[in-house]
């Protein structure tokens, strides 16, 4: 990860340094009226790789979770986002900030929008956090997620 400016200054940088093998653990949280089953954790693997896609593209990015159902994410230099996974697509925008962060915003069919942050604090580790807020702003649910890259110890 050397050959990459850190923290990423542009998003095409920002998203080859999301390229790799990540170790993830992820808490969620329903904010709802109950208090039974309001948090969950899991943890899980992550392989994301990079391509530079079409020519309106900043570039693409295809996460495969431990299901093995692949999503690709397309990033078009307009500031739209396209999602497919399976049969399904859904689209959104992404941002990229000064501070070298992502978001990540997807509006639903039924007013739910769901918005995430993804940012770098050392090319190894990077954190995401996701919320969902309904048609009238009140949040749904949450989550923070922390991902570590895995590397492979040098030859000897």
């Amino acid at each position: 990860m050397s050959d990459h400016p850190f923290p990423p200054e542009d998003p095409k940088t920002f998203l080859t340094l999301c390229a790799g093998e990540w170790m993830s653990l992820r808490s969620s949280f329903e904010l709802s009226e109950g208090d039974d089953d309001w948090h969950a954790s899991e943890r899980g693997e992550l392989k994301v790789s990079y391509d530079q896609g079409a020519d309106q593209s900043v570039g693409r990015l295809e996460v495969v979770p431990p299901s093995g159902h692949a999503s690709r994410l397309e990033f078009s230099a307009d500031g739209r986002l396209a999602i497919q996974g399976g049969a399904q697509e859904t689209t959104g925008l992404w941002r990229f900030w000064p501070d070298g962060s992502m978001e990540l915003t997807l509006p639903q069919a039924d007013g739910v929008v769901v918005q995430e942050r993804i940012w770098f604090t050392r090319a190894n580790l990077r954190l995401r956090s996701t919320t969902a807020v309904d048609g009238e702003g009140h949040p749904l649910q949450g989550s923070f997620c922390t991902d570590i890259r895995r590397v492979s110890k040098p030859a000897s």
